[in-house]
């Protein structure tokens, strides 16, 4: 009998694998991940006006079963298979795919096999009607759609996934205003995460398409304005700022995209008041506070800069409060996501600041013991570690070895550049003052050797060899 009970419950685990639903796309979402994760669900379902939003309520039931609340993922698929009626009245039964697996793996971990069964059953009965399928399995643009929302949703470490869906589902359909969408947010996060400079604009033609497809989507104009700042186009980017805020549309999203415009724009006072604004809606946004940290940040270093880097009485308690501030910022940033790697970074900054620097080694240490940090964050962290061991604690060969470690890393981007470029400026200075000749010369052949430059580091590479010779000899 159990080996009978046991055989069953493997056929129907089979079945299950072949779905298409978020138990099965390999979401990669770690057990500290998942309270944030769930944070930003919760916001994204109260206060971004979107269209697309039944596949958001299946997301929320899975991280509802990662956190062992089963029950409770059923009321969100029963919220989703709802929107799902609503929705999609002209075709009712593609997406609702999604949600009958989602069903099916929960009630399956539930021990409830015959209502997994029944899902089973109805997701089978649909996926006859198309040419292109298995029993379980429907292959469609809209089901690449949800599972690219379910990916982008989850975290940089998806963003290649979740653009290679887009695509796909685009290849079918370009000109459906919701898979533009999609694409174009994935691919300006990816200009951000992938980009080797800054003013990359790879995202701009498809933010572009997407608006054309959607007019009164507030949220893709703030993107655009962000880009267009980017890229040098900063009135034209104002504009759309505008457009987006006076939409009335996602205001809350729409608030922390303005407040980034403005404080890179130089006005950090500006940047605080829509982020105080953001903040009333969503106070448990780990991005808001530490945005607000970013703010105090800018505010500190525009008073050191008005006064010379030599603040003095009132200007010196301004400065004072701001770290002070800032630093308050970047902790609630980090206590409500722990897995912030950059604010981390920014925290250990700001305790440098003030001379703190085993608070500062502290928080340092922490970023670089995050799991699966994706390579460009990680350069970045090599490379202000690296700074504070050469300023604050005033090591360069400890800054050296950051700067190493960073480069190390193969991956080609804007953190890697400021490697090699805080890694050559010690060098030269070495070169200049002729000391330590040997290993200047050395560090100026790799830096050489990895831009590509071979006839250079070869040079460089003699004349170190050269050098080290001439050494020894009057030994």
């Amino acid at each position: 009998m159990a080996s009978s009970e046991e055989s069953h419950g493997n056929l129907i685990k089979e079945r299950l694998i072949q779905l298409r639903c978020h138990f099965t796309w390999e979401l990669l979402i770690e057990d500290i991940e998942v309270p944030e994760l769930e944070n930003r669900i919760l916001e994204e379902i109260q206060f971004l006006d979107t269209n697309y939003n039944a596949g958001i309520h299946n997301l929320l039931a899975y991280v509802k079963h990662l956190q062992g609340k089963n029950e409770d993922a059923l009321e969100c698929l029963e919220e989703g298979e709802n929107l799902c009626q609503r929705d999609q009245a002209d075709e009712p039964d593609v997406r609702s795919l999604v949600t009958w697996g989602n069903y099916a793996w929960v009630y399956y971990h539930m021990g409830r096999w015959e209502d997994t069964q029944k899902y089973l059953d109805k997701v089978q009965e649909i996926c006859k009607r198309f040419e292109d399928s298995s029993c379980y399995r429907v292959e469609c643009p809209e089901m690449d759609c949800v599972e690219g929302w379910a990916l982008l949703k989850c975290g940089i470490k998806h963003y290649e996934r979740a653009k290679a869906c887009f695509q796909k589902a685009l290849e079918v359909d370009p000109e459906n205003p919701e898979f533009n969408t999609g694409y174009a947010i994935v691919t300006y996060r990816l200009d951000y995460s992938a980009r080797c400079d800054i003013c990359d604009g790879l995202s701009l033609p498809p933010l572009r398409k997407a608006i054309s497809l959607n007019p009164q989507d507030g949220y893709l104009k703030a993107l655009l304005a962000l880009k267009l700042q980017n890229v040098g186009e900063e009135a034209e980017g104002e504009k759309y700022l505008e457009e987006a805020l006076s939409h009335g549309s996602s205001q809350t999203y729409v608030f922390r995209h303005a407040a980034k415009f403005y404080r890179r724009q130089g006005h950090p006072d500006k940047a605080l008041g829509y982020l105080e604004e953001a903040l009333k809606a969503t106070p448990k946004s780990a991005s808001l506070h530490h945005q607000m940290g970013l703010c105090y940040r800018k505010q500190m270093m525009q008073i050191k800069n008005s006064t010379n880097r030599q603040p003095q009485d009132q200007s010196r308690r301004d400065v004072d409060r701001l770290i002070r501030l800032a630093i308050d910022k970047f902790q609630k940033a980090t206590t409500l996501k722990p897995t912030f790697e950059m604010a981390y970074v920014d925290l250990a900054q700001m305790h440098a600041e003030i001379g703190q620097c085993g608070e500062a080694e502290e928080h340092f240490q922490k970023a670089l013991s995050i799991r699966n940090i994706e390579d460009h964050i990680l350069q970045d962290i090599h490379y202000h570690y690296g700074r504070f061991q050469q300023y604050c604690r005033k090591s360069e060969d400890k800054a050296i070895t950051q700067y190493l470690k960073g480069l190390k890393i193969e991956k080609m981007s804007y953190a890697r550049e400021k490697l090699l470029k805080a890694l050559q400026r010690v060098a030269e200075r070495w070169d200049c003052q002729e000391i330590r000749v040997v290993e200047a010369k050395s560090l100026l052949g790799l830096i050489h050797k990895l831009r590509g430059e071979l006839k250079e580091a070869l040079l460089c590479y003699e004349e170190a060899l050269r050098l080290a010779a001439d050494l020894n000899a009057m030994f």
